[in-house]
């Protein structure tokens, strides 16, 4: 099969032929040269309003746009542009179907890396397919704005918001997911976990969807719960069982560290036995079992602390929310009566958003923040992939291709990558 035949077949365009193809090249490098014309007496279109206009003249040199590469070879179209003479806007350089503006880069050519971005490095992406680094940022940024455009932000009634680190030292980003059933995506992200940041978020949403919200999953933020009272108070503000659990495994880890540090009789008991005290019981190797199980018959404050959380994990398991806050009303006057600091100071946290935790309860089915966890842990492989983005809006880019769902444009082909 001739290359203008396959060209033909997923790449034609309305008035404009290929002619010649043939190998040339640049930058002292091979590559392959596709001539294209435009068909004679045919009229270019005006860029701005896209209608037929008469030609004022025509470019001498031809210009080269990059297209997907062909058995390891750059490919270029070559074409010598016109420039049309629109009544309504003067004189400008034809639409080209297969680019936008001065862009050397075509469409396909850009949503052919952007597919790839979401696998591989974007440093990794311009070495394979033998580009540069910044053809593929544009390219990715050109996908995602379309995306961002073209995407549909209704129907959503639940959301989940966190905050991921970023670059090095105390910066943070705010991503804010969509966790209904039928749709879960990255909805939005900002710089810093401020109260300013999200309130950017639901300058964003607008007042009309922000009402259609029913459910809203975060951590103990308090910069957070305080906007989420104040623009959405329709919504259920859910402190779900991860972060509150990730509380417990804090405080049983403080208390371990500082018996271990204390109490020499307890360091060979104690030593290696940090994920013994925090993995589930089901999540345990046999080695760990073993370690769990001599650990029971120890007199130690870690194996009360253990014990306690173990308690606690019967909480999860009501079915109806008054018994829910019995138990836990009892659970924590029990725990305040022990000796056990960092244990104490949980007690005091469920005791004071008790109220938020229990919302947990009237969502059916039960809301958790872990699709926002698998969500973060994507984020941040994204930004281990990249090798360190150091500008904001690279990341934000990086983050919304992989993790937003986003609409691609309509090719005339597909890609399977």
């Amino acid at each position: 099969m001739l290359i203008k035949t396959l060209l033909n077949k997923i790449e034609k365009f309305s008035s404009f032929v290929y002619s010649k193809i043939y190998f040339g090249v640049r930058g002292f490098k091979d590559c392959i040269i596709v001539e294209v014309h435009h068909r004679k007496k045919s009229k270019g279109k005006c860029p701005i309003c896209l209608r037929r206009c008469s030609t004022y003249d025509t470019s001498q040199k031809a210009r080269l746009f990059s297209y997907v590469p062909l058995w390891g070879y750059p490919v270029y179209f070559s074409y010598k542009p016109r420039r049309v003479h629109c009544k309504e806007h003067g004189i400008l350089t034809e639409y080209l179907p297969w680019s936008n503006g001065k862009e050397r880069i075509t469409t396909t050519y850009k949503i052919f890396l952007g597919h790839w971005a979401k696998r591989l490095s974007w440093a990794e992406v311009a070495e394979v397919f033998r580009t540069s680094w910044d053809s593929v940022a544009s390219s990715v940024k050109w996908v995602v704005e379309y995306g961002l455009e073209h995407r549909m932000l209704d129907k959503i009634y639940s959301i989940g918001i966190d905050e991921i680190q970023v670059f090095k030292g105390h910066h943070y980003m705010t991503l804010v997911y969509q966790i209904d059933a039928h749709c879960k995506r990255l909805l939005w992200c900002g710089k810093d976990r401020t109260s300013k940041t999200l309130l950017r978020f639901f300058r964003f949403l607008g007042k009309e969807k922000a009402l259609l919200l029913k459910y809203v999953c975060t951590d103990m933020w308090q910069p957070y719960l305080r906007v989420i009272k104040k623009k959405v108070p329709q919504a259920l503000n859910i402190l779900d069982r991860f972060h509150i659990m990730k509380k417990f495994n804090e405080a049983i880890d403080t208390i371990r560290r500082e018996e271990y540090r204390l109490n020499d009789e307890s360091q060979p008991y104690l030593k290696n036995a940090r994920w013994v005290l925090l993995k589930r019981e089901e999540n345990l190797t046999d080695k760990q079992f073993l370690k769990l199980k001599d650990l029971l018959k120890r007199e130690l404050k870690s194996i009360k602390a253990y014990l306690l959380k173990k308690d606690f994990l019967r909480f999860w398991d009501y079915k109806y929310k008054k018994s829910a806050a019995k138990f836990l009303k009892k659970w924590c006057t029990r725990t305040n009566r022990t000796k056990l600091g960092p244990m104490k100071k949980v007690s005091k946290m469920l005791s004071e958003r008790q109220e938020l935790i229990m919302n947990w309860f009237d969502t059916n089915p039960r809301l958790s923040s872990g699709i926002i966890e698998g969500f973060n842990n994507k984020a941040k492989l994204t930004i281990k992939k990249a090798y360190g983005f150091k500008d904001e809006k690279y990341l934000k880019y990086a983050l919304y291709l992989t993790l937003g769902k986003l609409p691609m444009p309509k090719v005339t082909h597909r890609f399977n990558c």
